[in-house]
Formats: C-alpha cells, sequence, structure tokens
C-alpha cells in the first residue's frame, strides 16, 4: 500500500465508521498518547527498564500502526500529501546530510 493509498485508506474508513475527524488539536494530543505506548514498549522490552507481565503482550506493531494512523489522519485534515512530503523530506536530508553521517566517527 502507498501513502497515497493509505490516506484514501484512512479517509474512507473515518467516513463510514468514525462519523467525522476529530479536531486537529484532539488528534494530536492523542499522537502524543500513541508515542508514549510505543516508547513504552521500546524502554521496556529494548530498554533497562523491566517489562512489566501486563506489558508483555503488547503488540509494538499495532502500536506503531496507531501512531502512523493518527498521522495519516492530521495529513488528511491538513491537506498534506504524505507520499509528497516524505519524498522532500528525503530530498532534504539527502542535500544537509549525504557526507556527515559518513563521516561520523562514531558511527564508523
Amino acid at each position: 500500500m502507498t501513502l497515497k493509498e493509505a490516506q484514501k485508506v484512512v479517509d474512507d474508513w473515518i467516513k463510514e465508521y468514525g462519523v467525522r475527524y476529530f479536531d486537529e488539536l484532539t488528534n494530536t494530543a492523542m499522537l502524543m498518547e500513541e508515542v508514549g505506548e510505543v516508547a513504552r514498549i521500546m524502554a521496556r522490552r529494548y530498554g533497562e527498564q523491566s517489562e512489566k507481565e501486563s506489558d508483555k503482550n503488547k503488540d509494538l506493531g499495532d502500536e506503531l500502526a496507531d501512531v502512523l494512523f493518527i498521522l495519516i489522519c492530521l495529513a488528511n485534515q491538513t491537506g498534506i500529501d504524505l507520499e509528497e512530503a516524505v519524498r522532500k523530506n528525503l530530498d532534504k536530508k539527502t542535500q544537509r546530510d549525504h557526507l556527515r553521517h559518513k563521516n561520523n566517527e562514531k558511527l564508523n
């Protein structure tokens, strides 16, 4: 699925099941909540914190998909074409960082 297709699928889902988009501020707050859930899994499963029994069945993929869903909602609401935005962002990073990481002694 392309990002463009994902934006359409999410928009169709909102119209059929979600009734309407939550406002942008509510979606931003929800995004922060979902990112926090991803951070909790990462800190406990891959970091130094111990994983609680109640967290062991948490699905990282599902939590990442929640983050992506809300990001897509925000893009749809604000008229952002995510495919074009990602393309432009990668071009910016390539121009800015094309030698930066290769020259970073910490990464070699």
